[in-house]
């Protein structure tokens, strides 16, 4: 944590982000019990968080003291959050909790650290060793075998990945990220819509699919980035990059309590390889910065 806080402050900072990475595990865990139980469809599951999202978001910001900072519309970012939610959804009809967390979490990281690569960005030795590791751990945990996960919901999460390393990367630099997230999710809103109709004819949705799609819009997506907003602030850019690993890995752990989902020896090797292989990356990014 920054070495300029006191106690206390350190201890909220940690505190703030400890409950931004469990909501964000916490998504994984409940997009795929609302599909596992059958309560719900992923079209639904996907239309339904948004809207309460944008509602839960709208809100934040309608009463916060500071006032939104005006900004032109970015549609991209509106389409590729509406396209991380609606692949995430549909991949996680297959997908164990913390498989699709370690998929989608790679997907992101690789996703952003090759537009880092495009934009001229370089990398030294024990960085590109930690990215072939880490893309390396992403492909022999989608291998065909018997412990492989679903091909077609790998995809899916994977491309999940890809959408939302793009709309990180259209919101650095935002002046105002949590105004942005809330006018982003209002207009994700039609397109999902669109989707649910277009999915019509499987459309199904009990009460408790419902209540957990709720939760995942207004509380682990909404009031959740709310709190990361809060966390960022007190974290630098190689911090908020690091824990992000942590996400997988309670995600996994959340299957394990609450879905009797197993951890495999290949999901076990795939971690560390990706996890291990992005932290190598961020570490030799943050000295490089830190001795220029």
């Amino acid at each position: 944590m920054p070495e300029a806080c006191d106690g206390p402050s350190t201890l909220q900072t940690f505190a703030l982000t400890a409950v931004a990475m469990l909501a964000f595990a916490a998504n994984s865990l409940l997009c795929r019990l609302a599909l596992q139980q059958g309560g719900i469809d992923p079209a639904s599951f996907g239309s339904i968080r948004l809207v309460s999202g944008a509602i839960t978001l709208a809100l934040v910001v309608r009463f916060r003291a500071q006032p939104p900072v005006a900004r032109r519309a970015d549609w991209l970012a509106a389409v590729m959050l509406f396209a991380y939610v609606a692949f995430f959804s549909f991949a996680y009809l297959s997908l164990p909790a913390g498989t699709g967390a370690l998929i989608l979490f790679g997907a992101v990281q690789l996703t952003m650290l090759g537009a880092g690569l495009g934009a001229g960005e370089r990398f030294g030795p024990v960085a590109w060793f930690g990215l072939v590791v880490a893309a390396g751990g992403l492909v022999y945990l989608v291998l065909p075998g018997i412990a492989a996960p679903p091909l077609a919901g790998a995809v899916l999460m994977a491309l999940a990945g890809v959408a939302w390393g793009v709309y990180s990367l259209r919101g650095r630099g935002v002046p105002d990220p949590l105004a942005a997230t809330a006018r982003n999710f209002t207009r994700a809103v039609p397109l999902a819509l669109a989707l649910s109709l277009v999915f019509a004819a499987r459309a199904h949705a009990d009460a408790t699919g419902v209540v957990l799609a709720v939760a995942s819009g207004a509380l682990t997506s909404g009031l959740g980035y709310v709190v990361w907003y809060a966390a960022l602030a007190r974290l630098s850019a190689m911090q908020a990059a690091t824990v992000q690993l942590s996400v997988p890995l309670l995600a996994a752990f959340g299957g394990v309590l609450l879905l009797s989902e197993a951890i495999t020896p290949r999901l076990a090797v795939a971690s560390v390889a990706i996890l291990g292989g992005i932290a190598l990356v961020l570490s030799r990014k943050s000295q490089r910065r830190r001795s220029a």
